[in-house]
């Protein structure tokens, strides 16, 4: 009894904040589509007044007025098949939502992941091995110092079964169309030039061997359920970290890498997972360019992944314009105390990547730890004040929804995997916007942005449809029709 009491207290928490039971059920959904005289909409406000909020309904034949900011949507412009949106499953993030949400674990699991009732993450990213946020520094085949483990013999995914692989299938579980891509942060200390997993680079005698590890990898995670759509060969890899697992690789030897091992390995054993290149920041689109500019390289590569620590999204679209069959992948960006103002992390989450980096083909955004403790951790090394997509206390298992939750709620929950990117007006009196149309129903979905300091007044203009709706000050909206 004391659990059910528990469980009704927290489903009615997530009804006043915004949360899970904000978004009216599917039956709602469907009807309200089919009724076709109105659209659904959507609010968080930079004042927190309202957090991913229900307002009353958009009639479709609203009359046009005069000082309307007008933003057009149109349908039959298309652009780039959306995979998702979502964030990283750290070993932190797992431990957190494994062992320290009590009875809440299924709830708040169901939050974040189901389809009908949460937000439907379904762009995820996993570590192969540990990064600043593990309680210890390892990878899946570590030997003492002086010996190797050529044939990988000793390699092992025993330190993923306690807290990730168990998140990691019940997410599948309750969102089938999960997509997740893995990378390491460093290769084994014994593949290494320096012997450690701090810093250092890829022995070239090592090459083959860590193509076979990734390879293990991949086959190891099917193996427990867990399918992994693409992976990258190294985070940061422009980066060597000095006190958490780094590892340098430059353009050559990515190339090298990929066009005569990784490649060639994962095509003759029927591996399906993506080779993704890059996986770094905005600021050096000379990078994957130089990749892809190898001709045996290139043939494998399905597409590029970016961060947004350096540069602007428009790297994206440097690399995309030259190599327009290359996917484009937004795989990392972290809030965290250094920026503590919940109306500006808003405003920038929104604008620079669920519109940005979308408007630059990315076909999906994953921020970086999904969940974070109160201290922003556990982490060794690294990033001592970064925040998670939620903060869940360690000593009450309290869940708070940053802001970064909301951002991504206003696309993950109604844009679906499948969905095509549409065109839309931006950049009109202060107000951004990204528009989808969902494969599965029809519906179309636009996300709008204001970034001024005023009310907008907002007509949403689409085919034969218009839309009325006084825009709040620093807000987002998600409004959706068919």
């Amino acid at each position: 009894m004391r659990t059910l009491l528990a469980t009704i207290v927290f489903l009615a928490v997530l009804t006043a904040c915004g949360s899970v039971a904000s978004v009216s059920s599917r039956t709602d959904q469907v009807e309200g589509a089919a009724r076709g005289r109105v659209a659904q909409v959507w609010l968080t406000t930079g004042s927190r007044t309202h957090l991913l909020s229900r307002q009353p309904d958009l009639s479709l034949r609203s009359q046009e007025k005069r000082g309307q900011v007008v933003i057009d949507v149109d349908d039959r412009t298309t652009y780039q098949t959306m995979v998702g949106f979502g964030a990283a499953v750290t070993d932190a993030s797992a431990y957190l939502l494994d062992q320290k949400l009590g009875s809440e674990r299924d709830a708040v699991l169901r939050e974040l992941f189901d389809r009908e009732s949460g937000l439907g993450l379904s762009f995820m990213r996993v570590l192969m091995g540990a990064s600043d946020f593990s309680s210890t520094h390892y990878t899946y085949d570590d030997m003492p110092a002086g010996r190797r483990d050529e044939a990988l013999t000793q390699f092992s995914i025993d330190a993923d079964r306690p807290h990730k692989l168990p998140v990691l299938r019940r997410a599948l579980a309750l969102n089938p169309q999960l997509r997740i891509v893995a990378s390491p942060w460093s290769a084994p200390a014994w593949m290494k030039s320096n012997g450690s997993l701090i810093q250092g680079t890829l022995r070239p005698d090592s090459y083959g061997v860590f193509a076979g590890y990734l390879r293990r990898f991949v086959r190891a995670y099917e193996a427990e359920g867990v399918p992994i759509f693409a992976i990258t060969l190294q985070n940061e890899p422009a980066f060597e970290p000095p006190d958490y697992p780094g590892m340098r690789l430059t353009a050559a030897a990515r190339a090298e890498l990929i066009g005569r091992h990784v490649g060639p390995l994962f095509a003759a054993s029927g591996i399906r997972a993506r080779i993704l290149d890059w996986d770094h920041n905005w600021d050096h689109p000379e990078e994957p360019l130089s990749v892809l500019s190898d001709s045996i390289a290139r043939r494998y590569v399905s597409g590029i992944a970016w961060h947004c620590y350096a540069g602007s999204a428009s790297a994206q679209e440097v690399v995309r314009a030259a190599h327009p069959d290359k996917d484009v992948y937004f795989t990392e960006c972290s809030g965290g105390t250094w920026a503590p103002d919940f109306a500006d992390n808003l405003q920038w989450t929104v604008s620079t990547l669920l519109i940005g980096s979308v408007r630059a083909w990315a076909r999906g955004v994953a921020l970086w730890n999904l969940a974070l403790d109160e201290t922003g951790g556990p982490h060794l090394g690294g990033c001592g004040n970064c925040r998670g997509v939620i903060t869940i206390d360690s000593r009450s298992g309290a869940v708070t929804r940053n802001e970064e939750y909301y951002a991504l709620a206003h696309a993950s929950r109604f844009v679906r995997p499948g969905a095509h990117r549409i065109a839309s007006s931006t950049d009109v009196g202060g107000l951004q916007s990204v528009a989808f149309r969902n494969a599965d129903d029809g519906s179309i979905v636009l996300i709008v942005l204001n970034t001024s300091t005023s009310v907008v007044p907002l007509a949403i203009r689409a085919r034969d449809a218009l839309m009325s709706y006084a825009m709040p000050a620093r807000a987002v909206a998600t409004v959706r029709w068919r």
